[in-house]
Order: C-alpha cells, then sequence, then structure tokens
C-alpha cells in the first residue's frame, strides 16, 4: 500500500526517504535516515528492523546491495517485504519480495531507489524516478516531486491517507547539534502529499538556513501595499496600507517575523523574499505571506 523513494545528493551529503501510503502514519513506519550510513526505506508487511540494522550495516561498510542481502537472507517472510537502500557512495539497491501484492516493484537510478507495492500501474514507478531526475530545487524538493509525480502517474491503488520527508545532512539539524536536517510527517489527511509540502514550505522557511543576499531587495508599489494589506488585517500594522514600505511597515513585518519563528532570516532577508516571491505565491492572508517567502528564499542556496 505504499511507494517510497530513497536517495542521495552528493552536493550536500544528504540521504533521505520519501514516502507515501494509503497507511495511517507512515512516517512512523517506513523511512530510516543518518548521515553517517543512508538512507533505507522498508515497506510491504514492513520489517522496521531492517531500518536499524540497514543503517548499521551500511556503516560497517556493505554496500547497499550487501545489505539488502543481508537483511532478506535473515528474515523468514521475505517473501512479503520491500526495501530500498542508499549508501553514502550513492550506490542503490532494493528488493521486492515474490509474495509482495500487485503491482510491484522497483527501480533504480543515480543516487536513488523507488519502490512501491500495491499500485495502480507500473507507470508509478517510472514517473517518481523522471520527477526526481529532472527535478529542481534540492533534495527535499526533488524527493517531494517524486511523490507528486507517482500520485499522479497512478499511485496508491488503495487511496490516501500518509506521507512522510525525512532527510539527514552532517550537522544539519536543529542549531546543528543533530543530522535531522528536515523532518515532516502528516499521518492522516485526504490530500497528504499536498499537505506534506505545505507543511514542508513552512518547516523550510522557520527552521532552515539560506545565503544572505548580497543586495536585498526593498517593498514597494503594489507588493508593498498588497504586504502591508495582509499586515493589517492580522493586527500587526495600524493605519491605511499604501505603496510605500517604511518604518511602520517594517516595525509590523519584524513583529510578524518574530511571531511565526523565523528568526533564521533577519528582517532585510524576509523583506527582500516577500519583493521577490510576492507574484509567485498562492493563498491569501498568512498563507500567501508563508508561500511568499518560501519562494523568495529558492532564488539562494541553502547552506
Amino acid at each position: 500500500m505504499t511507494f517510497s523513494i530513497a536517495a542521495r545528493d552528493p552536493e550536500t551529503d544528504a540521504v533521505g526517504v520519501a514516502v507515501h501510503s494509503k497507511f495511517i502514519a507512515v512516517g512512523a513506519v517506513v523511512p530510516f535516515v543518518s548521515a553517517d550510513a543512508g538512507a533505507v526505506a522498508t515497506q510491504s508487511f514492513a520489517n522496521v528492523a531492517y531500518g536499524p540494522d540497514g543503517l548499521d550495516l551500511l556503516r560497517e561498510g556493505h554496500d547497499a546491495a550487501e545489505v539488502v542481502e543481508r537483511l532478506t537472507d535473515a528474515d523468514e517472510e521475505d517473501p512479503r517485504r520491500q526495501v530500498g537502500v542508499v549508501g553514502l557512495d550513492g550506490e542503490p539497491a532494493a528488493f521486492t519480495g515474490a509474495e509482495c501484492f500487485d503491482v510491484a516493484g522497483d527501480l533504480q537510478g543515480e543516487h536513488y531507489t523507488v519502490q512501491g507495492n500495491i499500485l495502480e500501474n507500473e507507470e508509478t514507478l517510472t514517473a517518481m524516478a523522471d520527477a526526481f531526475e529532472d527535478g529542481e530545487g534540492g533534495l527535499p524538493e526533488r524527493l517531494i516531486a517524486a511523490l507528486h509525480a507517482g500520485n499522479e502517474a497512478g499511485g496508491d491503488s488503495r487511496g490516501e491517507q500518509s506521507a512522510a520527508l525525512y532527510v539527514a545532512k552532517p550537522e544539519g539539524g536543529y542549531d546543528g547539534k543533530n543530522d535531522r536536517w528536515v523532518d515532516v510527517r502528516v499521518d492522516d489527511h485526504d490530500a497528504p502529499i499536498d499537505e506534506l509540502e505545505r507543511v514542508f514550505k513552512l518547516y523550510d522557511v522557520t527552521l532552515l538556513s539560506r545565503e544572505e543576499p548580497d543586495d536585498p531587495r526593498e517593498l514597494a508599489g503594489e507588493r508593498a501595499r498588497a504586504v502591508s494589506e495582509v499586515l493589517a488585517d492580522l493586527g500587526f500594522l495600524d493605519g491605511s496600507p499604501s505603496a510605500t514600505f517604511d518604518e511602520a511597515e517594517r516595525a509590523a513585518l519584524e513583529d510578524f517575523r518574530g511571531m511565526n519563528n523565523f528568526e533564521n532570516h533577519s528582517l532585510a532577508v524576509v523583506e527582500d523574499a516577500l519583493a521577490r516571491g510576492w507574484d509567485d505565491a498562492d493563498g491569501e492572508g498568512e498563507v500567501r505571506m508563508v508561500d511568499a517567502i518560501w519562494h523568495g528564499l529558492r532564488h539562494y542556496a541553502r547552506t
């Protein structure tokens, strides 16, 4: 009832798993990642021991194919299992047991493996692979793009329920104190991949760092008026919104920044992001503010 992708980004040394299923809280079962080992996705009557055991084997120096072989050879129920593994060398491997429910299979490419069971069709896997290979942005965006593409191509034949994205990077966690770079889950939702992407954008704006712009833009004209209207509607700004963005408006934006825990980005960076991202953003009110900041920050590489 699940399709997933495990992958590595050689440019950032990040490894991750993205997964969707007609299963409650799939993020609690399928993805296992560690910056000092690699990524494991275990599914189809999931043997969750494959996660920590597989990461340990990767740390010991076994390649992904050896890890898959050792995990499945030691499991009497391996015909029902499915697992995908990517090591720090980027080489992928996977296993789909003969007793997994159709449609089931896996597919590997450079630095990634996709796998699924109880799928609507085989195109789900090829669509995921194509989307990951052709995707723009960093590893998290490409993993989410793969989920969207798989779902649109057919996806889980039983429907949708939960999704998760888990990415590890050396010192990528909160305040650099661990490797948990991105860890977001949607446990029960009618459109879990869409909701996962929304939550990831908020996570990205709040917790992940970007390079600083050399020459930050200031809000002006209709963008300034639109942002001021939202700030006024949210109670941060008194007075009538205008096409200028001056001291009062910046004070309101600073309050908005603090209320939403966007301390990773200075006030000037938030204003720059709004100026760059407003026209590409979706939604209304605070939703559009956050989406605009996310679109604007995409102009700068993550650090």
